[in-house]
């Protein structure tokens, strides 16, 4: 494996991050790392992927200011670069709840990915999926609620209209935890109490556990060229068309919009019927 994949978050005041685009641009640059990283004024996340020695050096670089010195990171491999270019974007939220005003201090209790499984098998538990519809369709908990959104700013209607009881334990999670924690910290303001959240995401889970208890069922979709990966967080080889269910390569998936998984036969009918 010659590529490493980072990713990382964190929520923190950063009232100068228009100033900061150009010097982690050019940082980034400096040691070839290719990847997406989103700069707001309430903090950074990014999946940056690199040689060892460039990955190394970028979070020397940015854990060399005060604000992000207690920056976390989780890692994944693959034999190709999974992006195409570096890109730094300066954005209002680093992910788009659309909710004004809203507090991150609020978002619920850490539950540890080696404690997730026993957590969730409580009867008296809601798991409820944050992730988006295409994402879900390749990979999910076991029983966990899909909220049917097709896309984060989505996720607010849905919890604004959850009928279930406000003293329920509710237990969420995500791909890398950065929407758990303002979904967590939204559930706690419209009044629910007992609200927890699965650390470092899906991805976590994985790492830790290899999902030994296999609550975790299918891929877990990744935003780069990957499309998903399995429980040994390896690029996926068992990737299904959402039309046919045929087996569909990463080299056919790099062609079309992140989120469609079609083969290229099923693609060709779609163009042609659209035409």
């Amino acid at each position: 494996m010659s590529f490493i994949i980072a990713t990382f978050y964190h929520f923190v005041e950063l009232s100068n991050y228009y100033d900061m685009k150009d010097e982690i641009k050019a940082a980034c640059d400096d040691v070839e790392l290719k990847g997406t990283i989103l700069l707001a004024e309430e903090g950074v996340n990014a999946t940056i992927s690199g040689k060892r020695n460039a990955i190394n050096k970028i979070f020397d670089f940015l854990r060399s200011d005060y604000r992000l010195k207690d920056l976390m990171w989780k890692e994944s491999a693959a034999e190709y670069q999974p992006f195409s270019k570096m890109k730094v974007r300066l954005k209002k939220e680093i992910v788009n709840l659309g909710v004004s005003n809203l507090d991150i201090s609020l978002r619920g209790k850490y539950v540890d990915p080696e404690h997730w499984d026993d957590f969730i098998s409580q009867p008296n538990v809601l798991v409820i999926d944050t992730r988006n519809e295409y994402e879900v369709k390749l990979g999910k908990f076991k029983n966990a609620i899909n909220p049917n959104t097709q896309c984060f700013r989505d996720f607010s209607q849905w919890a604004g209209s959850f009928s279930e009881s406000k003293d329920l334990k509710v237990a969420m999670y995500c791909t890398g935890g950065v929407r758990c924690e303002k979904s967590t910290a939204y559930m706690k303001s419209l009044g629910f109490n007992d609200v927890y959240h699965l650390k470092g995401g899906i991805l976590s889970y994985l790492e830790k556990t290899h999902n030994k208890n296999s609550n975790w069922q299918g891929e877990c979709f990744v935003f780069d060229d990957r499309i998903a990966v399995n429980n040994s967080l390896a690029p996926s080889d068992k990737i299904k068309c959402i039309f046919c269910s045929n087996q569909v390569s990463t080299n056919e998936l790099k062609s079309v919009s992140r989120g469609q998984v079609v083969c290229s036969s099923c693609k060709l009918q779609c163009y042609s019927y659209n035409e």
